[in-house]
């Protein structure tokens, strides 16, 4: 499997997803990057409860929670109802414990707007910070190597 699969996506925006002028809230745009990245980690081959932990597992074990720590976005042009667009992710590890997506949102040859989210791992039992686990490395390992 390429990183292109999973790394590079495509939606619609849809009417419910705007104002009443046909413009994009701008709270969709960071839905819509937690919505890419659980899209790309399931193209990848990551289950959701691989990612996202239930905190009463059965197990009653610690896991790996990624709470999203900083947000950020840039909106250059408008979107509305009717537009595809395509979305870039770019993941970076910033540390053993956390890692950034910068996400790239293109309508045809124009980027309109980007976000970035920022997950720092956590031991869903103590809530103290921990190591990223093996799947998400693995995710970010094989994301970075397409430069």
């Amino acid at each position: 499997m390429l990183p292109a699969d999973w790394l590079y996506l495509e939606r619609i925006v849809r009417f419910g997803e705007t104002d009443s002028a046909g413009v994009i809230h701008f709270y969709q745009l960071l839905r819509w990057c937690h919505e890419s990245w659980e899209e790309s980690l399931e193209r990848y081959g990551l289950k959701a409860a691989d990612v996202f932990p239930n905190i009463l597992n059965k197990e009653k074990q610690p896991l790996v929670a990624l709470p999203i720590i900083h947000c950020e976005a840039d909106f250059w042009k408008p979107l509305q109802t009717g537009d595809h667009i395509s979305i870039e992710l770019l993941p970076k590890k910033i540390s053993a414990g956390s890692f950034q997506v910068t996400f790239k949102f293109k309508r045809g040859d124009n980027y309109v707007a980007q976000a970035l989210i920022q997950h720092q791992a956590i031991n869903s039992q103590t809530r103290s910070c921990c190591e990223l686990s093996t799947k998400i490395n693995s995710w970010l390992a094989e994301s970075l190597c397409i430069d």
